[in-house]
């Protein structure tokens, strides 16, 4: 058996290197792993692409990472929430660029990068700015544009349950991008609220199995976005 578990967010995070493209899983505040992102903000690396559904909330986790000014590059379908302000005085100051995706358009390119399928046709963003230089063509009388996958050197998600070979499930909502980003990754490391042994996970119950996971830590009280927004904190 393999296990894969590390003992802190400090050694699962220590292979990221400068330029590295980094999928995030979270949608908004929920599924955000935030232990993995602060020990990233605290390894200090830096130049990073990083992938996400938004550009994070307030001054935690991924907003945190983007002020600190280790990311170059965003690809996202929101670079404005409600809570967002980090990006937008960046972006606007010239200091980070932005690739902009239909929400839809990135899952599904996600999901193509894990399957190997390196680009498809979506009727989404045509006759829009966001379809400038692609190709396009006409299905059944539609318009398409070609959109390519989407890959990336590592992947930082956050899961209910692991086991030490790396079979996950998922609460709820937080689940959204992460088993995607898990395919789509070359290296997916893992925080886990609860880190168990291998068979104590009904195998029906397994969303991403053991194979897409590179390394695991357990947070047993992670801590919650919303919450440290509410309370105004900030990190480092």
């Amino acid at each position: 058996m393999i296990d894969k578990t590390v003992g802190s967010p400090a050694e699962a995070v220590s292979l990221i290197d400068d330029g590295a493209v980094v999928m995030i899983g979270g949608f908004g505040e929920a599924g955000s792993p935030i232990e993995l992102i602060h020990a990233l903000i605290d390894q200090g690396t830096g130049n990073l692409t990083a992938v996400n559904n938004n550009t994070g909330n307030g001054e935690v986790g991924l907003a945190a990472l983007i002020g600190n000014g280790q990311v170059r590059k965003m690809i996202c379908s929101y670079p404005r929430s409600s809570h967002s302000k980090l990006f937008p005085e960046l972006y606007r100051a010239g200091k980070i660029e932005l690739e902009l995706v239909p929400q839809g358009t990135l899952a599904e390119r996600v999901r193509a990068g894990g399957a190997g399928i390196p680009a498809f046709y979506t009727p989404a963003a045509v006759g829009t700015p966001l379809a400038k230089g692609k190709d396009a063509r006409e299905f059944d009388g539609r318009p398409y544009i070609l959109e390519r996958w989407l890959k990336a050197d590592f992947a930082l998600i956050k899961c209910e349950t692991a086991d030490r070979m790396g079979n996950l499930t998922f609460n709820k909502t937080a689940r959204n991008f992460s088993p995607l980003m898990a395919m789509a990754a070359k290296t997916t490391i893992v925080q886990a609220r609860r880190v168990v042994e291998p068979g104590e996970i009904d195998p029906e119950h397994v969303v991403t199995p053991g194979i897409f996971v590179d390394r695991i830590v357990e947070v047993a009280e992670p801590l919650h976005e919303s919450r440290l927004i509410a309370e105004g904190r900030r990190y480092p």
